[in-house]
């Protein structure tokens, strides 16, 4: 088993569900707007959307730990793989970008230690640092994006944290795109879907580290402009080659197809599109095959 992997058999995981993170009809509207999210999500629609989204995990044989309803923590905790980093020696507790996230952090790292796992270490103020601007690209490599969210701080914590174990942290500088109040973070743009295939957006991908891609034998699969706004480009690998993303980015999922990978599509207009936020973040992997 191992931490360092976006693409191994999805082996154990956390989630936070709709009804634990939205909580309710009111609760959504006096949230969501301050939030940013892009339209208010409708409970009803949300609670469907979500169960069938957690039925094909458990469909997929992967061990599921929840986060429980916390009151220090708001809606985006649906989006649970921004709050902490996994490692093969125990969970990076991180420091939230984005203001109104700040208390997801330590809920989530209470839910660890109540299961009994370990945590490696805490990114601390100044440095902020969140789970979607990570991604391995191999056991030893992980790459970090320089964002909005994540800081000059906090990458150097994370690294300093990270070398004990042998891992580099390659920084990938991102651009400012739509500004600080978006979510923009490094895994926008990049989902290893297999240890040779990565999901990209190369128009928002610094030339670089796309170059750097491509020189460690990645077969680039190209998400189009159309498909980017509707998660085309969020595509969690529940197994190599075995990828579940949200419906609407057929030439996204055709590519894939082509690529030779399954595809496992999720309907996820109230929980992903709206927040912002596709299957990698409403996923905290642990450990993967």
């Amino acid at each position: 088993m191992s931490s360092h992997s976006e693409s191994g058999k999805l082996n154990s995981l956390f989630i936070k569900k709709a009804s634990a993170a939205f909580i309710n009809d009111a609760h959504i509207t006096m949230y969501w707007e301050a939030l940013n999210y892009l339209d208010k999500p409708i409970m009803d629609k949300a609670l469907i959307e979500y169960d069938a989204f957690e039925k094909i995990l458990k469909e997929s044989g992967v061990q599921i730990f929840y986060f429980p309803q916390d009151d220090s923590v708001n809606m985006d905790s649906i989006y649970c793989r921004d709050a902490a980093i996994a490692t093969s020696k125990g969970m990076i507790i991180c420091n939230m970008g984005k203001a109104g996230r700040r208390n997801e952090p330590l809920a989530q790292q209470r839910a660890y230690e109540a299961e009994g796992i370990s945590v490696l270490g805490v990114i601390t103020a100044p440095g902020t640092i969140e789970g979607g601007d990570v991604a391995w690209l191999d056991a030893k490599t992980l790459a970090v994006g320089h964002t909005y969210r994540t800081n000059e701080e906090g990458i150097k914590q994370i690294t300093a944290l990270l070398k004990p174990l042998g891992v580099e942290v390659i920084v990938v500088p991102m651009p400012h795109y739509r500004g600080p109040a978006d979510v923009f973070h490094l895994m926008s743009v990049l989902s290893p879907v297999a240890d040779n295939i990565a999901v990209v957006h190369s128009p928002l991908i610094p030339i670089v580290f796309r170059n750097e891609l491509i020189a460690r034998g990645f077969e680039l699969v190209e998400v189009p402009a159309s498909e980017f706004d509707s998660m085309g480009c969020n595509v969690l690998a529940i197994a190599p080659r075995t990828c579940l993303m949200v419906k609407g980015n057929p030439i996204t999922k055709s590519r894939l197809e082509a690529a030779g990978c399954k595809v496992i599509e999720y309907e996820g207009a109230e929980i992903s599109v709206k927040g912002g936020g596709g299957p990698t973040c409403l996923t905290r992997p642990v450990s993967r095959d």
